[in-house]
């Protein structure tokens, strides 16, 4: 029985790491796309843009890849895992902490672009 339990959280482990892999692989295509179509007809902002959905992405793949980890060390847990898992916690907390406040900020731009765009035309 605990063999298929440690089968079965290896396995959900793994899709879970998929899952992450998929997001950054997909937030990549979709960041080339949009830095392509802002090299060919460049727009204010749209660089911006670029780094938003990149960073979503990258935001996203790490609250799963963290989760991947827990759920991992959740099954068998050594003092080696748990302190692995707790640096590699704080390590992508750290990351993911700075990358949602730089994305927060680069929302904010491209909201005070828009009003200035808006103004501008005098809407």
């Amino acid at each position: 029985m605990e063999e298929n339990f440690v089968s079965l959280v290896g396995w959900l482990r793994l899709a879970i790491e998929t899952v992450s892999i998929i997001l950054v692989t997909v937030g990549a295509a979709v960041a080339v796309v949009l830095l392509v179509r802002h090299l060919l007809a460049p727009q204010t902002g749209s660089l911006n843009r670029v780094r938003l959905t990149f960073g979503r992405a990258l935001v996203l793949a790490l609250e799963f890849q963290l989760a991947a980890d827990i759920i991992g060390t959740a099954v068998s847990p050594s003092w080696d895992q748990l302190g692995k898992l707790g640096a590699i916690a704080v390590i992508r907390t750290f990351l993911n902490f700075f990358l949602t406040r730089e994305l927060k900020e680069e929302e904010l731009e491209l909201q005070a672009a828009a009003a200035r765009v808006q103004s501008s035309r005098g809407e």
